[in-house]
């Protein structure tokens, strides 16, 4: 086999109907978003992230939060949902939902943490403590994502030994689970070698995942190396979908069919079906009205339409 040390499963996080359709400028109507949401439950998907109650007069795209989770309350148990949740008052919006769980976000840069959210890294911190503890205590779980812990579009390449601090600041405010962001995808394979060598001292791996952009060209043996780091969670998006509106040059994430094309070539489980997958990201082309990135959706539209 050409990798060592792989897992036999892999946790994939659906991030598409967030991340990638926040970045879309027509907005989509609530019920397009409950259709790609069940089609990619379908696909055998139980983690997903859905929408984000941060201010709508900032993203008009997830104005509709508390209606999409309201149309969505009766999922199956076995579904894990989450939102990104900003502050206090975006958790107030949030807290009668059915989520499974709530995303917090900060950024490993001081200019990157100001033009994304307005806050110092500090300031950011400090929210999240308050979320934290009001989660908790309502039976909510917390993921945090940690962006351009890599390379920052404003800052350059990020010292790792300051991703490995504030990573340790979040699991002591009691964050489960974390997401590592490579947010204009400028990682290498031995960029993610080191800093999951760094991180893995924190904490039980299991706690960490990796959300990888394909702006080089480079997620896929970067979720190589991760793999063979020992991490098993990882964010992708149908289609390819998503960006960062505060990251110039950042292409969209991960393609969750590529991601699952590649984890099943190297016998790893995901529970997720391949072919299901790819209706789900022909309805996402439909939906937002435009042509995804993915690469093997592209390859498997393509063959289909010649087979007509």
């Amino acid at each position: 086999m050409l990798f060592k040390n792989l897992p036999k499963h892999v946790k994939v996080v659906e991030v598409g109907p967030r991340d990638g359709l926040q970045n879309e400028a027509q907005v989509v109507p609530t019920k397009d978003k409950v259709t790609l949401i069940a089609s990619l439950i379908k696909s055998g998907i139980k983690n997903i992230e859905i929408t984000s109650f941060v201010s709508p007069k900032w993203i008009p795209q997830l104005a509709d939060a508390e209606e999409l989770c309201q149309l969505l309350k009766t999922l199956p148990a076995d579904i894990n949902t989450s939102a990104l949740v900003p502050n206090v008052k975006g958790y107030e919006r949030a807290k009668e939902s059915k989520l499974s769980c709530i995303a917090v976000f900060m950024s490993a840069t001081e200019t990157h943490s100001k033009k994304n959210i307005n806050k110092s890294i500090e300031e950011a911190l400090a929210t999240i403590a308050e979320l934290v503890p009001l989660a908790k205590k309502d039976g909510k779980k917390v993921r945090a994502y940690l962006s351009v812990v890599f390379s920052c579009p404003y800052e350059g390449l990020v010292n790792a030994d300051r991703v490995v601090e504030l990573c340790r600041r979040l699991i002591s405010l009691g964050v489960d689970e974390l997401s590592l962001g490579d947010t204009i995808g400028a990682a290498t394979p031995s960029m993610v070698l080191n800093l999951i060598e760094k991180v893995k001292a924190l904490d039980d791996l299991n706690k960490f995942a990796l959300h990888f952009h394909d702006t080089r060209g480079m997620a896929l043996v970067n979720v190589a190396a991760g793999l063979e780091a020992g991490i098993t969670i990882f964010d992708a998006s149908i289609g390819g979908m998503g960006g960062c509106p505060y990251a110039p040059g950042a292409a969209g994430n991960l393609a969750t069919e590529d991601l699952v094309y590649f984890l099943h070539s190297l016998d790893i489980h995901t529970g997720i079906d391949l072919a299901k997958l790819i209706d789900c990201g022909r309805l996402a082309e439909q939906i937002i009205g435009r042509t995804l990135p993915g690469r093997y959706l592209r390859a498997c539209l393509a063959e289909q339409s010649k087979n007509k």
